[in-house]
């Protein structure tokens, strides 16, 4: 898991909206999410963003898919692990795009704000999103027969040299 959450920290989604932000109320913009990076994202996360004005700032929905790399809880081996994700959260602006004063921002917004040069940042909401996305136990495979408890072989491959009796009796204590 740390794994995962180190390499989402290498990467900026990053847009200007200081022109939707002048629009009126239930205007929007699409993008690619390959479109707003300015990095090679890693992993790799693919997906579909909609910005639309809305009263007090800019609602974001956005649905992504990504492949990470985890270990399989039941046999250690690596896997990838497909995770699809749904992003819905609104953001507000710190300044006033038309004057340019200071705006205070509602209790509720979470600290998900647009900053004083009007960009929207939306790296942490994703790494967030992801992290409660990623499965808790990723199996390999659904029939994953997971490793042997006396010896640690990885029963997918194959049964190990071990005695029946004495996988019954580790496996009972």
């Amino acid at each position: 898991m740390e794994q995962e959450a180190k390499a989402l920290r290498e990467f900026t989604v990053c847009i200007n909206v200081a022109q939707l932000l002048k629009e009126a109320t239930g205007s929007s913009r699409h993008y690619q999410l390959k479109e707003v990076t300015e990095e090679v994202l890693s992993p790799t996360m693919m997906g579909e963003i909609t910005l639309t004005r809305s009263q007090g700032g800019v609602l974001v929905a956005a649905a992504i898919t990504t492949q990470i790399e985890m270990i399989c809880s039941r046999c250690l081996s690596a896997v990838d692990v497909k995770v699809s994700f749904d992003v819905e959260e609104e953001f507000f602006p710190t300044v006033d795009v038309f004057s340019g004063l200071p705006l205070s921002l509602p209790d509720e917004s979470g600290n998900l704000s647009i900053d004083e040069n009007h960009i929207l940042d939306l790296s942490e909401a994703l790494r967030q999103y992801l992290l409660l996305a990623i499965p808790m136990k990723p199996l390999c495979r659904s029939d994953c027969s997971g490793l042997c408890p006396v010896c640690g072989y990885n029963l997918n491959l194959g049964a190990c040299s071990c005695s029946k009796q004495v996988r019954d009796r580790a496996g009972q204590s």
